[in-house]
């Protein structure tokens, strides 16, 4: 039996989300790794090289990587529109995005100009493949709805992340003369608050009454939630390119309240679950929201104190709850629902009435979550205290980080594991 409203008989092959879903990992381990090699000096600043290295480690490694992945499969079962050949999109994004990933991590730490270069095509052939693909896709939905209106907006948002990156590329890679500070701020924005907020709340529109039991979110959030905050956003950055602080504040301040909007109605929807058995992906539901509330209440105290704008430890603190708070949280959180969910419907698909298959808990026991979810919070609590105190606590945020993501690896396998077991006829325990 299928969730209602999902379409799919038009599934792509499971290896293409999951060529995605599995590079994720391997780079919370490569984070972990350069947080113990940098130690507490990568906390001074957001600017720092080894400190953007790190950013783009996670935001392209291990977000960017999911994110794309999972909308792959999300067009074709919730939106009803195929991808042109799956598989060679697939690759085509999948292989860019994991060297540019690499490439631009690396020219941070010492690469120099030839190293920006490199990144720069890879990372454009690589987002260029998948804006294109995804664009043409998506603008033929049947039905238009409130998670293709998200999507939609989350699309445009990571086109105008893509082009600030380009440009800032083009600083680092070929000398361009452009007002970095304030571009590096908008490609920021655009990419944690339109890009991310936006995508996950099109995906949650779908998940969290489908895999949590809840009642559907208000059509008035779901319709106008992702046009209004793609909205402000614009009419914010208008206000920063030309100077208009004040404009800009009351926008600033008005984006921090849409994203607390939607944060606060997701945090009511899962109280009010039908299904009473405990879910320890609710973990990483309630720790994601927890972070972009928290953030958001941040960002409007750095937009109304100018002491706190420019102190270095309140911009790592707001870093650390947008990127690992919330955006690592949730698609973790998600991870653990749509890949045993994938696994266990393409066993469905391939070996209907011939052989049993593992249901979902089998396919991925609660405890292992469980296990991981307890990492994952003790990384990020490490984190934020690093960020204030990061000679006591960067070196066991580091090893956190690494454990957490080598366990989220380990538990991913598992399933795949037994996936190709069962998809040969053997059985499911070796």
């Amino acid at each position: 039996m299928t969730p209602a409203g999902l379409s799919l008989e038009q599934a792509p092959p499971f290896g293409v989300p999951l060529r995605f879903f599995l590079t994720a990992p391997p780079f919370l381990l490569f984070a972990a790794g350069l947080l113990l090699w940098q130690g507490p000096d990568i906390f001074a600043s957001r600017w720092l090289p080894a400190t953007l290295a790190l950013t783009h480690l996670l935001t392209l490694g291990f977000m960017a990587q999911v994110m794309l992945g999972a909308l792959l499969q999300i067009l074709p079962v919730v939106v009803g529109v195929v991808v042109p050949r799956p598989k060679l999109t697939a690759a085509l994004i999948h292989i860019p995005l994991t060297l540019g990933a690499l490439a631009l991590a690396a020219a941070f730490l010492g690469g120099g100009p030839t190293g920006f270069q490199i990144a720069a095509g890879l990372l454009g052939l690589g987002f260029g493949v998948a804006l294109l693909a995804i664009h043409l896709a998506l603008w033929r939905a049947p039905v238009v709805g409130g998670t293709v209106i998200a999507l939609r907006c989350a699309l445009g948002a990571l086109l105008t992340t893509v082009v600030l990156g380009v440009l800032l590329g083009g600083f680092f890679a070929w000398g361009w003369r452009l007002p970095v500070f304030e571009l590096t701020h908008l490609h920021a924005a655009w990419g944690l608050v339109g890009w991310t907020v936006l995508l996950v709340a099109g995906v949650a529109y779908q998940v969290v009454p489908m895999f949590q039991i809840t009642p559907p979110y208000p059509t008035w959030l779901s319709r106008g939630f992702a046009p209004l905050l793609a909205a402000l956003l614009a009419a914010w950055s208008t206000f920063v390119l030309i100077g208009g602080r004040a404009a800009a504040n009351w926008t600033g301040a008005a984006l921090a309240m849409g994203v607390a909007l939607f944060a606060g109605a997701t945090l009511w929807l899962l109280t009010r679950r039908r299904r009473k058995i405990g879910d320890p992906t609710l973990n990483f539901w309630r720790a994601s929201l927890a972070s972009l509330l928290a953030g958001a209440a941040l960002w409007l105290l750095m937009t109304w104190m100018p002491a706190l704008e420019h102190a270095p430890q309140v911009e790592v603190l707001l870093g650390i709850l947008s990127i690992f708070g919330f955006a690592v949280a949730v698609i973790n959180g998600m991870l653990y629902k749509i890949v045993p969910f994938l696994a266990w419907f393409h066993l469905q698909a391939q070996l209907f009435q011939r052989v049993k298959v593992p249901n979902m808990k089998q396919l991925l026991p609660d405890a292992c979550i469980r296990q991981q979810w307890w990492s994952y919070l003790a990384a990020l609590l490490l984190l934020l205290a690093a960020a204030v105190r990061p000679q006591m606590f960067t070196y066991p945020a580091a090893l956190a980080v690494g454990m957490t993501g080598g366990w989220l690896g380990i538990n991913l396998l598992r399933v795949c594991r037994i996936y190709y077991r069962v998809s040969r006829g053997e059985p499911a325990a070796a």
